[in-house]
């Protein structure tokens, strides 16, 4: 029974806060030190249904505490997407506290969310999760700052933000060891996106591009960066090369918009004609349809045996063997998709007399999302979105990502136009 309905109480210390809100009573966490602590309690009694506000205020302001208190207080709620364990059964849509923006972070609406293979995967089979669940899915936003905490000085209220994947990675080299790699990622061991509103710190956005509407914005994070670091930043591509780009999914399209933007040629395979065509339609030079020929002696052929500088591996598995095949004289592979396998496998023969440089792709830092967003906007590359669902539709929405999708899958809540 609820004794204390309708009552007001000025603590300070979490449990008997906690306690008096179990009772019925909207509590007011008064922490003289910092509000830091005390946002926190407050989250946690909100979270059981309790109401309570935190203030920073000395004790001797009790009576004005008080005042504060007379009128009835509403905890503002948010819709957001939970996974309580691995598998698809346990993802749950909740309400939850909206976030506040603490010192040195901002508070950002999310417009929309833009969906990996890798969010797929997490989902499903839980790889790459931590241990400790529920954890929210995704990592890829697009939105608007709304506040900022104390001590913000990178972005103002008002801002079109979209997120890091790897969050704290902001130059060099990531941090990790040979033991322990790096891996420490929005929707992972970071917080996730899927939801209406993320309090993170300053360093995890960058600004969104002015050319591009939130929608289009929020491909950039994974996709977007994963392609600009295999072939500009790692790469160095530069005009007369030939980039060998497989599949037509979200990775792959920005892959050939951006070597096409380099002055490169552009090789795309895929087994539907419909979508070589659609490739060649976004600036591809040639289309091979791995379904009827065998696509490195199509390369050898379009090439005159001469192979391609650059090769983005999306397959994995025994797949890289062929892109070794494939690849030139001191050319490069950028191993990227798992689609086949996390186990891979090639000739050593071909891979050590053509001097071939592989290396693998792990997205990308933030200097880089930096400078793909000016690249964007300098270039007017449009990102291709396969389909849009509602911020309710996450399920039909991994549906349509395990089909294939040409180009990326995005969910919309409320998106603004550039």
């Amino acid at each position: 029974m609820n004794t204390l309905a309708g009552k007001a109480a000025v603590v300070t210390g979490a449990s008997i806060a906690k306690q008096l809100a179990a009772e019925g009573a909207a509590v007011v966490v008064n922490d003289a030190s910092g509000k830091q602590d005390a946002d926190d309690v407050v989250e946690a009694i909100a979270r059981e249904g309790g109401q309570a506000i935190a203030v920073q205020a000395d004790i001797a302001n009790v009576a004005v505490l008080h005042e504060c208190m007379k009128e009835p207080m509403s905890v503002k709620t948010m819709k957001q997407w939970r996974l309580t364990a691995p598998g698809r059964q346990n993802l749950e849509l909740v309400s939850v506290p909206i976030p506040t923006a603490k010192a040195g972070e901002v508070l950002v609406k999310v417009n929309a969310v833009s969906l990996n293979y890798r969010d797929k995967m997490a989902i499903e089979d839980g790889a790459g999760l931590p241990s400790a669940l529920p954890i929210i899915p995704a990592s890829d936003l697009a939105g608007e700052v709304i506040a900022v905490g104390e001590g913000v000085q990178k972005f103002h209220v008002g801002q079109r933000v979209i997120s890091n994947f790897e969050a704290e990675w902001l130059d060099g080299r990531p941090v990790g060891t040979a033991r322990n790699p790096p891996y420490r990622t929005l929707g992972g061991v970071l917080p996730g996106v899927l939801t209406e509103y993320v309090a993170f710190p300053q360093d995890w956005f960058v600004s969104a591009p002015d050319s591009l509407d939130d929608t289009l914005a929020s491909t950039l994070p994974v996709a977007g960066l994963t392609a600009w670091s295999a072939l500009i930043d790692n790469g160095r591509l530069h005009a007369g090369q030939t980039v060998l780009v497989q599949g037509t999914g979200g990775v792959s399209l920005f892959a050939l918009q951006i070597a096409v933007a380099h002055g490169a040629t552009v090789i795309v395979t895929s087994s539907s004609d419909e979508k070589l065509e659609r490739a060649k339609q976004l600036g591809a030079t040639h289309a091979i349809n791995r379904m009827n020929e065998d696509w490195v002696e199509a390369v050898y052929r379009i090439t005159h045996d001469r192979g391609v500088d650059h090769v983005l591996e999306m397959a994995g598995g025994a797949n890289l063997g062929r892109s070794v095949q494939a690849v030139a004289v001191q050319g490069r592979i950028s191993v990227i998709g798992v689609f086949e396998g996390f186990a891979f496998s090639g000739p050593t023969g071909p891979l050590l007399r053509k001097q071939v440089s592989l290396q693998g792709i792990g997205v990308g830092h933030r200097r880089g999302l930096e400078a793909l967003v000016r690249a964007i906007d300098s270039t007017g590359i449009k990102p291709v979105v396969d389909s849009r669902y509602g911020f309710g539709d996450l399920h039909a929405a991994l549906d349509r990502l395990g089909c294939g999708p040409f180009g990326k899958v995005v969910m919309e809540f409320g998106a603004s136009s550039a």
